[in-house]
């Protein structure tokens, strides 16, 4: 008997290339998949219901169980640190993660403010490096804070960079490389390892097809 999967799917930035990458695993998703306001959708073809929440709620429904999967930025299983399985890197939404601050700005240790909406993962960061700076917790308009006088930089993902030039802001610190990754809860793979492997497989084979294509118009002919 085959047993029903729950996904959970992030809302905004990640979406499009994750419905996209389910599709091509032979997932049919409703037509309007994409433009429903349903937080639980059924797929048409098989056993598989998906959840749809917040980027930083998605590692909370898997760790919980009401999600057996999901898809979540490296951001955000970064900066949440829940107890699930990373099976696989989907290679989607790419970007990174850096620090930003005005081309004038300097650092002062004793009174280096950053702004961030990753306060983990900047404190982190920081810390590994020696630096002692107080962490601002923001949760939209990161690039306001050095503009405004409320701190001297900012930890945020860039992706084109197009968001922080227009403010007169500049990327000093690569921090990480960012992509969207699936993620297991621990016992659902105990209880439903034929059907995650069987999925897990197939957006495998997907995301290696990906990578091939992508590397073929590049000139190269090597999986990555």
């Amino acid at each position: 008997m085959v047993q029903e999967l729950t996904i959970a799917m992030p809302k905004g930035r990640i979406f499009q290339d994750a419905a996209k990458l389910l599709r091509q695993a032979g997932i049919e998703l409703p037509a309007d998949f994409e433009d429903s306001r349903k937080l639980i959708i059924t797929a048409e073809n098989c056993s598989i219901h998906f959840i749809l929440a917040k980027p930083v709620d998605v590692p909370t429904y898997v760790e919980y169980g009401v999600a057996d999967m999901g898809i979540a930025g490296k951001d955000v299983m970064m900066e949440e640190q829940r107890d699930v399985y990373e099976v696989l890197d989907l290679g989607i939404s790419a970007c990174h993660m850096a620090v930003a601050g005005l081309p004038e700005s300097k650092r002062y240790p004793v009174t280096y403010k950053v702004a961030t909406k990753y306060p983990k993962t900047a404190a982190q960061y920081f810390r590994q490096k020696g630096e002692q700076v107080e962490v601002i917790t923001l949760n939209g308009s990161i690039e306001l804070a050095p503009l405004v006088g409320l701190a001297d930089c900012i930890v945020d993902i860039v992706s084109t960079g197009r968001t922080l030039k227009e403010n007169g802001l500049v990327e000093t610190e690569k921090i990480s490389d960012i992509t969207s990754r699936l993620i297991v809860n621990p016992v659902s793979y105990r209880l439903k390892k034929i059907e995650i492997d069987q999925l897990i497989g197939k957006l495998t084979e997907v995301v290696k097809e990906n990578t091939y294509g992508m590397d073929q118009k590049s000139g190269s002919a090597v999986l990555k």
